[in-house]
């Protein structure tokens, strides 16, 4: 003769956990993969309203009037050890693509889109910010930009 006893079930916890976690996963997969094209897809647009950046979760508008054209000037990263990101404070950080908001080592709060380090413009701002941006040829965003906002 044999005798079969069940397990009392149980709790639903362990099987909502596991939802939990699997979402959690599907979000992050989802967040990587978005990071990974706008490493990619991100443009800094600038037009008499100012610079718009498209593509990106940190991207935003600033007003002309807010951007110190002045001191708009293209930077290597390599070489200006003040401009180096030094902490993320609301950003990410891929292997070759670093963006959202970062404390510089020179202690200015910048908002950054970078992907090569060598080439980078260096965008002050009356806002109490700067923003960095790798661009393909700096010295023309530099020109742009004084030829748009009247810089010198």
């Amino acid at each position: 003769m044999k005798y079969v006893f069940s397990i009392i079930p149980a709790s639903s916890g362990p099987i909502w956990l596991l939802v939990f976690i699997g979402v959690f996963m599907v979000g992050m997969v989802i967040l990587f993969g978005y990071l990974a094209y706008s490493s990619r897809h991100v443009t800094f647009e600038l037009g008499p309203e100012g610079l718009r950046i498209r593509g990106d979760m940190y991207g935003r508008s600033i007003p002309a009037s807010a951007l110190i054209v002045d001191e708009v000037r293209p930077i290597d990263l390599g070489l200006e050890k003040g401009f180096q990101l030094k902490w993320r404070t609301n950003g990410a950080g891929l292997p070759g693509y670093k963006s959202g908001w970062f404390k510089l080592r020179n202690g200015q709060k910048a908002l950054a889109f970078i992907t090569d380090k060598r080439r980078v413009v260096y965008v002050p701002t009356q806002d109490g910010y700067s923003v960095l941006l790798s661009v393909r040829e700096p010295d023309e965003f530099v020109r742009a930009c004084k030829e748009l906002f009247g810089g010198s």
